[in-house]
């Protein structure tokens, strides 16, 4: 076996020698009245132009790195490489549910300090990020950025599948299961499965029969907040839902849906038992029980069956003697919404009837009825005296 030794003297002195030919070299490049280099300093600028010689390059970005090391840990962006990284360990809190950061205020326990550090600025009411379009505050830097997408309308999230963009990342994925048609929210009581979590949430209400949102005037309870905002208006007389065609107003945006077809007269949905058109899908399926003889809601009171639901809930105030419909105008109540609008024409005077034939207009469609058997020559309760 060879002495390593020599070896190792012969790597000195090749050391060295490129020393000394810097050395020579950094000698040779000093400027007039300029005071050369000392040895130690020319060997240190030796040194850190030999590391940089050594460093690591990238072939598919050309980054350098001042290790091979690191040029391998670089490498995985390229290579989608995921061996082992800081975020497996943030991953397993999905399958063991530890939340170890809790809040001192409230009790709401984080996954990460950070998150527990953001929430508790909602105590604290600190909202240092401002807007300086509109002067509202925020608790994070990125509700900020994603608020101020209002002012500018920069939508940067574009769906894959259509051309539509969104101002919030959130709001794509969700966006884009119509297309992919995922629906990843089960509902472990039926079955039933949703896209977006909040609509499994609202689902789950009727299971549990929970009404979180309770009117203070009449004290109905509903399970959307989105509900009773527009039972309120029912109350405070607001109708925000304007026909363009007529200039009739609503409670409801369904309701004028429903009135439009008044307009172009569309009525799509057919029975295929008896031909009977109508403009709403819901209102045929409604019509088709009538024939089928399906009366699956009963009153425990009198034993009545009805088709609908709804029907069967305007019945029981009969017996419960319930009216929750007030006139504005006036202190009458009803036992029915549509009982309630045909009083309140008669403050308003409206008279939405019109006959096609002579321009006449009636407040309610049962006069109109009469009225049109002028024009069509019948009448009922008038005995001819030519004919006896």
């Amino acid at each position: 076996m060879s002495d390593p030794e020599p070896c190792r003297m012969k790597h000195t002195e090749d050391l060295l020698s490129e020393v000394k030919e810097e050395s020579e070299e950094e000698e040779h490049h000093v400027k007039p009245g300029e005071k050369p280099l000392s040895r130690s300093k020319t060997k240190k600028t030796f040194l850190k132009k030999r590391r940089d010689k050594k460093s690591f390059t990238c072939t598919q970005c050309g980054n350098s790195f001042p290790s091979k090391h690191s040029l391998e840990l670089h490498n995985r962006i390229h290579t989608g490489e995921k061996p082992f990284t800081s975020e497996l360990k943030k991953h397993l809190t999905v399958h063991t549910k530890e939340k170890p950061h809790s809040c001192s205020v409230c009790g709401k326990s984080c996954l990460l300090r950070q998150n527990l550090l953001k929430h508790e600025k909602v105590h604290t009411g600190v909202r240092e990020y401002m807007c300086f379009e509109c002067e509202k505050t925020f608790t994070r830097a990125e509700h900020l950025k994603v608020h101020q997408r209002i002012h500018t309308g920069e939508k940067p999230y574009k769906c894959s599948h259509c051309d539509k963009r969104f101002s919030q990342l959130a709001n794509l994925k969700t966006h884009e299961m119509i297309h992919t048609g995922e629906k990843p929210h089960t509902c472990v009581q039926c079955g039933k499965s949703f896209s977006v979590k909040s609509d499994l949430k609202r689902h789950m209400m009727i299971h549990t029969g929970e009404k979180p949102f309770k009117c203070d005037k009449c004290g109905k309870d509903f399970s959307r907040s989105s509900h009773l905002k527009g039972h309120m208006r029912i109350h405070t007389g607001e109708k925000p839902f304007s026909c363009d065609q007529c200039g009739k107003t609503f409670i409801w945006a369904s309701e004028l849906k429903t009135h439009l077809t008044v307009h172009t007269k569309e009525k799509p949905h057919s029975c295929s038992v008896c031909g009977k058109s109508f403009s709403l899908r819901q209102h045929l399926q409604r019509h088709q029980k009538r024939h089928i003889g399906v009366r699956e809601y009963m009153c425990f009171e009198c034993e009545k069956t009805f088709i609908t639901a709804a029907h069967l809930k305007q019945h029981q105030r009969i017996h419960t003697g319930e009216k929750p419909y007030e006139c504005s105008h006036c202190d009458k109540r009803f036992s029915r919404s549509s009982s309630l609008k045909k009083h309140e024409r008669i403050h308003s005077r409206e008279k939405p009837h019109t006959c096609d034939q002579c321009g006449k207009s009636f407040s309610f469609k049962t006069h109109l009825k009469l009225h049109m058997k002028i024009h069509t020559v019948e009448k009922p309760h008038h005995c001819s005296l030519r004919s006896q």
